[in-house]
């Protein structure tokens, strides 16, 4: 039988760097987690905007607006 091969020192420091990569970023989805359930953070899509403020149309969007509601 074959002795096993030892682990190099650059293939555990590469294990390593990506466990703590994996931790930093769970620890990252954590707290935006705990961020939104605070309410600290308005979602960035799909959000409600500040009162009296408005959306301006892409050019060529309102045409085509007025185009599918009259089909």
């Amino acid at each position: 039988m074959g002795s096993k091969r030892q682990q190099t020192f650059a293939k555990m420091e590469r294990e390593r760097r990506v466990k703590e990569k994996r931790a930093l970023k769970q620890e990252k989805k954590q707290n935006a987690a705990a961020e939104r359930l605070a309410g600290e953070t308005e979602p960035v899509l799909g959000g409600d905007l500040p009162e009296g403020e408005q959306v301006e149309p892409v050019e060529g969007q309102e045409q085509e607006e007025q185009l599918g509601s009259t089909h």
